[in-house]
């Protein structure tokens, strides 16, 4: 295993974590929106904001965790019928369409976090919408640096850091 492997092994955990802590805020916040609404007749405002901060956390950071892992959604019927030579080549080629697909995803969204910086949300002015869309350019960034190790190392999602959450 190289050095780069146990530096992307830290970097699957923190994303884990963090995946897994937004997901824990937002199915908190969730029935606290809706108990202050339909318990206690007072809509609070934050709970909503929260809980889609906390989606967006979880969908840009949690991606790159599914594919390191191999568990992202994977259509294989073509390529199952191809030689194993073909199979690896259309590999390699997924994988460099995916190094342009993180650039183009980086580079739009960091321009949407740099445009939205001092805008603040309006039930949750302590963020603005530049800090709300942050996690989008920074999960580019990890699936790219995951999709670079594959091409340098290979898959790793029989690795038993990466089946650590028991998905395969």
């Amino acid at each position: 295993m190289t050095a780069y492997s146990r530096l992307m092994d830290g970097v699957y955990l923190l994303c884990m974590l963090i995946a897994a802590v937004a997901l824990l805020i937002m199915v908190t916040v969730i029935p606290i929106g809706i108990f202050a609404r339909y318990v206690m007749n007072g809509a609070l405002a934050w709970p909503e904001p929260v809980a889609i901060i906390c989606m967006i956390i979880f969908t840009f950071i949690g991606a790159p965790v599914g594919l390191r892992a191999g568990t992202h959604i994977c259509v294989s019927m073509v390529t199952d019928r191809l030689s194993p030579n073909m199979q690896r080549l259309m590999l390699r080629v997924c994988d460099l369409l995916m190094i342009i697909t993180c650039l183009v995803i980086f580079q739009a969204s960091y321009n949407l976090c740099e445009a939205m910086w001092i805008q603040p949300l309006a039930s949750l002015p302590l963020v603005t919408y530049g800090e709300m869309y942050l996690p989008i350019p920074i999960g580019a960034i990890f699936t790219l640096l995951f999709v670079v190790e594959r091409l340098l190392n290979g898959d790793q999602s029989q690795r038993p850091i990466v089946t650590l959450g028991g998905t395969h």
